[in-house]
């Protein structure tokens, strides 16, 4: 099931939800120390994250499906914008940086849509895919926002992105956390991130993968018919 846009700003006012988002900021704020005149496209619902970028970028946009619906953001001065996956409304190469927050698993075509990000996406500039990882908690608990739609190992990420010609420069997790309610977790969500970077690293709630645009299509590599050998004229 896709959430919608009420699910998603609704699970960002708790508790559970700001500890989530306060944890994956850092590895984000890690990918991207300086945007300082950059031009920002949230895809998907990312407006708890644009927000750490607020006072920096020169320009920051919050797209958000058709299928999911819209949220105002921010309350002050609306920069958000309903589009269509295979049809951004944005101009080719405009964006420094783009930043893909709960769309990826719920997409109906995956590629097409990174294809439409690649084509906004300036040559030599950056994408930032959060994604549910498949092997965590968060992937299996209702109350998760990271339990709806598709969840993804890291080689599906990467071939995912390969085939949409981006070049996986980066990766780091976050979450590893159980989806607790409890006051421990919530008071001590950091903590739980140092320990299990060290005991669980491959149960981190989500993916977090930085890619660069290539203009370059991967070449296809087509093997010999078994059996053909070249012969001399």
């Amino acid at each position: 099931m896709q959430l919608d846009v009420r699910d998603l700003a609704d699970f960002y006012q708790t508790p559970l939800g700001l500890v989530a988002r306060r944890i994956i900021a850092q590895p984000l704020r890690r990918f991207w120390p300086d945007m300082q005149g950059r031009r920002l496209l949230g895809y998907g619902f990312a407006p708890p994250y644009l927000n750490e970028f607020s006072g920096d970028a020169e320009r920051i946009i919050a797209a958000m499906p058709a299928r999911t619906g819209i949220a105002a953001w921010p309350a002050e001065k609306n920069r958000a914008v309903l589009v269509e996956e295979d049809a951004l409304p944005f101009p080719d190469a405009f964006f420094d940086r783009i930043l893909v927050v709960h769309v990826l698993e719920g997409a109906e075509a995956p590629r097409p849509l990174l294809r439409q990000l690649w084509r906004v996406l300036a040559p030599g500039c950056l994408l930032v895919v959060v994604a549910p990882n498949r092997a965590s908690l968060w992937a299996q608990v209702e109350r998760s926002p990271f339990a709806s739609g598709r969840p993804f190992r890291r080689g599906e990420l990467d071939g995912l992105l390969r085939e949409a010609m981006f070049i996986p420069e980066a990766w780091s997790r976050a979450l590893y956390a159980p989806p607790l309610l409890r006051r421990s977790f919530l008071r001590d969500g950091v903590n739980w991130e140092r320990l299990g970077r060290l005991c669980w690293p491959g149960l981190a709630g989500v993916h977090i993968a930085e890619a660069s645009k290539s203009l370059y299509a991967p070449a296809a590599v087509t093997p010999s018919p078994s059996g053909s050998h070249l012969v001399p004229a």
